[in-house]
């Protein structure tokens, strides 16, 4: 069964950096689309950065120029550097597969079939 696990979360304050990565088995990150989304109780799931088979990136505004999506073929892992974290970047930090064509099409969570299980990131003010 295909499984996606998240590890690097942690609790930084404002202004530093976490490393979050994604270790996919049974699931080849090099001919699929991969995705981080991030979710705070009581708020809709939302899309991060996305990284297609290519390599090609894309990012949501908010985070542009501050997070890093990128990926290791060879170790079947993404990462997510995120730097310059504000405190509204609290959330719980999702990686998703897509596994049909498109990555670019849609930022809805519906558009993602495979889900880890999350990671937790703090950022204190």
């Amino acid at each position: 069964q295909v499984q996606l696990v998240e590890s690097g979360g942690n609790s930084v304050e404002a202004g530093g950096s976490l490393l979050l990565s994604c270790a996919a088995t049974r699931y080849a990150v090099s001919s699929v689309c991969m995705a981080w989304f991030r979710q705070v109780p009581g708020k809709e799931r939302e899309g991060v950065a996305r990284i297609n088979s290519g390599g090609g990136t894309s990012y949501a505004d908010s985070v542009k120029g501050r997070f890093t999506i990128s990926k290791d073929d060879a170790k079947n892992t993404i990462y997510l550097q995120m730097d310059s974290l504000k405190p509204e970047d609290t959330a719980m930090y999702y990686c998703a597969a897509r596994s049909v064509l498109g990555c670019f099409l849609s930022w809805r969570p519906s558009a993602f079939d495979t889900w880890g299980q999350g990671t937790q990131v703090t950022v204190s003010s």
